[in-house]
């Protein structure tokens, strides 16, 4: 059944409006009409079974037959701060990282970042573009939830919001002691996780030992070293395996 997000103030007690691009692609592209039933999502978890009862030139109006929790959201709320890449592999990470379950994408500025942004528009007009991407990831692989793409952060910004975790790590190229594999199963009982993924040319050292020094514990992911827009996905991966809701 086709899945479509609208905002809270969208939805009334009986019906839902619909007026966002999504109009043209469920009359035009889909050719849905009258009496069909699709999926709305309120974008905070619930499910809304609708029958179309109005079809204009800007709005869909549809009448709520059932709402119901989103199954498809994991138990854990995991958000990635990811290093800017370039990009198309910041596109690549949000899609995949959505389909996989993650709640927010943090972009953080660290040395070794190729890409510079620091014009505030140019900010905005990547945002906007990243969170587009990240609804559409979200309605592809049936969410319930679109993760939310924040505002870029320092390292020191990072390391402040950190605190706000039940777990927070770093995945280092550098670290040779402890792995990921530990540090989940010693973690069973979280309800939010953060990890801090670094640039292509990974963590400056400085960076690696400034998180330290801050509490923020390095783990290994192995013997190989993985790109900046794999080492998101595997971790998250490895995470919802562990202590999520992959199994």
């Amino acid at each position: 059944m086709p899945k479509f997000f609208v905002t809270q103030d969208k939805i009334t007690d009986n019906q839902i409006i619909i007026d966002t691009d999504d109009v043209s692609h469920i009359s035009r592209v889909l050719r849905l009409g009258i009496g069909d039933i699709i999926t709305v999502c309120d974008s905070q978890g619930s499910d809304y079974e609708a029958k179309i009862s109005e079809i204009e030139t800007k709005r869909i109006v549809c009448d709520i037959i059932e709402k119901k929790k989103s199954l498809s959201e994991p138990p854990i709320k995991v958000t990635l701060f990811q290093a800017l890449p370039k990009a198309s592999k910041m596109e690549y990470i949000i899609q995949k990282t959505t389909e996989l379950g993650i709640s927010e994408i943090v972009p953080v500025k660290l040395a070794r970042c190729v890409v510079k942004i620091d014009n505030p528009k140019d900010e905005k007009k990547k945002i906007d573009r990243w969170q587009k991407i990240s609804e559409s990831a979200a309605k592809q692989s049936g969410r319930g939830v679109v993760p939310i793409i924040s505002e870029i952060m320092t390292l020191q910004e990072v390391i402040e919001k950190s605190e706000e975790f039940d777990l927070f790590f770093a995945p280092y190229e550098c670290e040779e002691q402890k792995t990921l594999k530990e540090m989940l199963l010693s973690k069973k009982d979280v309800k939010s996780v953060g990890f801090i993924i670094g640039p292509e040319g990974g963590f400056d050292i400085a960076e690696a030992e400034k998180l330290r020094e801050n509490g923020i514990e390095t783990v290994t992911l192995g013997k190989r070293i993985l790109r900046t827009e794999t080492a998101g996905e595997a971790v998250l991966a490895m995470t919802m395996y562990e202590i999520g809701d992959i199994n």
